[in-house]
Order: structure tokens, then C-alpha cells, then sequence
């Protein structure tokens, strides 16, 4: 049992309790801020009533979702794919991984396409529906698969999470106490990463554009950008789904409830946000707004790619052409930091790409309420956090070099002001 690992998120006791309870109520409180029936006002403070059809709890929803996730497995299962190790764990040994999230993904989304907006076989208007149902579902699984995973870490010769090890079982229930809990060569939290999620996240964004079609007879612009920007983050991602083998969900922290809910319902229910409000509130935009959102995505993309790319490649081959002309300072830890291309901007170039990204996906919901942003304020608060977190690691790793590091890389996100 470790101790000397530090406790994240003000744990080990209030900061996990009000995560565990408190993200499901704000994914409810979405729903009840924002809908058909109006969103909350701040001047009166009166929140609106759900629609007459939705319903809190179905027993349909929640089979929906267990056959959803199932199909995906299946999908993840039998479909082709590259296999590929991991990082060195702590033991000495690399897990290998499957990854055909590209492939998986791109069957999905054609057959929702397919039957549903060009044969009409599919109502994925359903999905609009049974969306508060749907919610319920994805909670419930998510609680239930992360009491599962908690239980089975205590069975056999289990590798243990560094930060998920301790004496508070509701804090290792909650930040993960298994590092890599797999079936056979099945890796849980891999998988639940992109997979179930991800694509759920786009099949829902277009379940919200099959009902406006079934209500207007046609997708709007706004719906439409929101749909697409989505895809080609979610595309981008399972496309570079080696990548994500080396982040810190993977290679450092336990598959616990943070993560299980975060993937299973935190992704797909509050990042759709934007294309539910738009079945509810269609948007008329001018062409120049249109185009300066757009705009804004390919910045955003741009830096977000870029620097991303950028980085992994140096990784991979620090003598490839692309990369072998940056300056890098090197480490008494062995490692070399770039200090000039995308990352001589800011040490999280592209934590800032990423929101700008979010911005393009909120824009088209236009200003006449706040509810619809609500992804680019919290996500900006969670890319600070994130990065306090990075610098606090990298702090103890680099010690006196981080510093000299800092002095030359001198922005933490964005340019010229943080």
C-alpha cells in the first residue's frame, strides 16, 4: 500500500465524493437548463420543464446503451487492426494493444449515415427521444463497471495504480486502483477511452441532427458545423490512436470511476450539448460569422495537430527531417524539452489549439444564452488543471532544469497573457 503518492482533486475524502455525486447532477442539470421547453434565465432564475416525452428512466434506454457498448466490442473484436506495445511498465514488461478505433469509427458513423438519413431504415431521432433515459443508462453502467473494476483488482496478481494504492478504498474507487484491468488481451480502459464514448459522442450528434431533419426537412448550417467539427476531432483522434498509449490516462493512472464515467457518460452526453440545443433553438448565422467559425476551427486544428504531431514524432525519431532543427534543452533526466518550434510558444501550445477548437463547436449555438458554452468554460478550467497537474510532475522529474525550462518556454497555454 502506498502513501507517498500525492491525493488529486482535494481527496482523499471530499474532493472524490462531490466528483462521484456531483458530475451526474450536472450532466442532469444540463438537461434541465436547456431543452425544448426554454433555458435557464439568470434574471428569474427559473429553470424549464423537460419535455412531456422524455423520461428519466426506460428500461429500452438502458438495454439501448448495454447493446450499444457491446457492439462496439464486437466491432473492436473483429475488425482488423494493428497491434502495438506500450509504454515499459513499471514491472518491465509492455502490454500489446489493438487499435482499430479509425476502422471502427468510420463503420459506425457510414451505417448511421447510411440507414438513417439516406435509406430511412434507422430513426436515430430515437436517440433525441430517450435522451434523458440514455443518460441514466450510461450513469448507472458507469457505476456499475467501476464497482466491478474496484472488486477485481483485489483478485490475483493484480499491477496497482501508484495513486490509486492507498488506505481510503472510496478514493481508490475513485481515481482507480488496477492500472491495465483487462479480459484476456481485451484492455478495459484502452478501449473505453475511445471507443464506446468517442463514437457514441458522434452517433448522438447525429441522432440531434436526424430529429431537426425530421422536424425542419433539412440539417441547418449551425447543426451541420457542429456535427462536422466533431467528427474531425473524434476522426482525428482514432486515427492517431497510438498516441494515446503515451498519455497519463494510460500509462500512469488506475482505471477507476473518474475515468469510467468520464469516457462512458461525462464525453458523450455534455460534449453533444451544443447539437441538442440546436434541435431546440435552430440558428440563423450570417455568412461572415459562419466563415470566421470556421476559421477559427482550422487555427484551431492546426495548432492543436501540429503540435501534437510535432511532439510525437521528436519521440519516435528525433533525427527525422521534420523535427531534427529544433532546439532542445537537454535534462539531467535523460529527456530533452523542445524549447522552439510549436512548443517554443508555450509549454501547452496545444492544451490552447484545443479550446480554440471548442469555441468553433459553441459559436454556432449564437448568444442568446449561456447554457450552449458551457463546454468551453469548463473545459478551459480543466486544461488549467490539467496543466497545474503536468507542471507539478514535471517539476519533481526535471527539478532545477524544468526552471531554466520555464525561463526560456515562458507562457503556460496562451500566447502573451497566460
Amino acid at each position: 500500500m502506498s502513501e507517498a503518492h500525492p491525493y488529486e482533486f482535494c481527496g482523499p475524502h471530499l474532493g472524490p465524493l462531490a466528483i462521484v455525486f456531483g458530475l451526474p447532477l450536472v450532466c442532469y442539470a444540463l438537461v434541465f437548463a436547456c431543452n425544448a421547453q426554454g433555458c435557464l434565465k439568470l434574471s428569474d432564475l427559473q429553470l424549464p420543464e423537460l419535455p412531456a416525452k422524455w423520461q428519466l428512466f426506460s428500461s429500452e434506454a438502458l438495454l439501448a446503451y448495454l447493446g450499444w457498448f457491446a457492439l462496439v466490442a464486437a466491432l473492436h473484436l473483429i475488425l482488423p487492426g494493428k497491434r502495438q506495445e506500450g509504454v515499459v511498465l513499471p514491472t518491465g514488461a509492455r502490454l500489446t494493444y489493438k487499435l482499430n478505433g479509425f476502422y471502427c469509427c468510420v463503420v459506425t458513423i457510414s451505417a448511421a449515415l447510411y440507414f438513417g438519413f439516406y435509406t430511412n431504415q434507422l430513426y436515430l431521432g430515437w436517440i433525441y427521444d430517450n435522451y434523458t433515459a440514455l443518460l441514466a443508462a450510461a450513469i448507472l453502467f458507469s457505476f456499475g463497471l467501476a464497482t466491478l473494476l474496484y472488486l477485481g483488482s483485489f483478485t490475483g496478481n493484480k499491477l496497482l495504480a501508484a495513486g490509486g494504492n492507498t488506505r481510503y478504498g472510496f478514493y481508490n474507487f475513485f481515481i482507480g486502483r488496477e492500472l491495465n484491468p483487462r479480459l484476456g488481451s481485451f484492455d478495459l480502459k484502452e478501449f473505453c477511452e475511445l471507443y464506446p464514448g468517442m463514437i457514441g459522442w458522434l452517433l448522438i450528434d447525429l441522432g440531434m441532427a436526424h430529429k431537426q431533419f425530421t422536424q425542419l426537412g433539412h440539417v441547418t448550417v449551425p447543426m451541420g458545423l457542429v456535427c462536422a467539427f466533431h467528427a474531425i476531432y473524434v476522426l482525428d483522434s482514432a486515427w492517431n490512436e497510438p498516441a494515446i498509449l503515451t498519455t497519463m490516462d494510460i500509462t500512469s493512472d488506475g482505471f477507476g470511476f473518474m475515468l469510467v464515467f468520464g469516457d462512458l457518460a461525462w464525453v458523450p452526453f455534455t460534449y453533444t450539448l451544443q447539437a441538442r440545443y440546436l434541435v431546440d433553438h435552430p440558428q440563423a448565422l450570417s455568412w461572415y460569422f459562419i466563415a470566421f467559425i470556421i476559421m477559427l476551427k482550422a487555427l484551431g486544428y492546426l495548432m492543436f495537430r501540429g503540435a501534437n504531431s510535432q511532439k510525437d514524432q521528436f519521440r519516435r525519431d528525433p533525427e527525422h527531417p521534420s523535427v531534427r532543427k529544433l532546439q532542445t534543452l537537454q535534462t539531467s533526466a535523460g529527456r530533452k524539452l523542445i524549447i522552439s518550434g510549436w512548443w517554443g510558444i508555450s509549454r501547452h501550445i496545444n492544451y490552447f489549439g484545443d479550446w480554440l477548437m471548442g469555441w468553433a463547436w459553441c459559436l454556432p449555438c449564437g448568444f442568446h444564452h449561456i447554457i450552449p458554452f458551457f463546454y468551453v468554460i469548463y473545459f478551459g478550467v480543466l486544461l488549467v488543471h490539467r496543466e497545474r497537474r503536468d507542471e507539478h510532475a514535471c517539476r519533481l522529474k526535471y527539478g532545477k532544469d524544468w526552471g531554466k525550462y520555464c525561463s526560456i518556454v515562458k507562457y503556460r497555454i496562451i500566447p502573451m497573457l497566460y
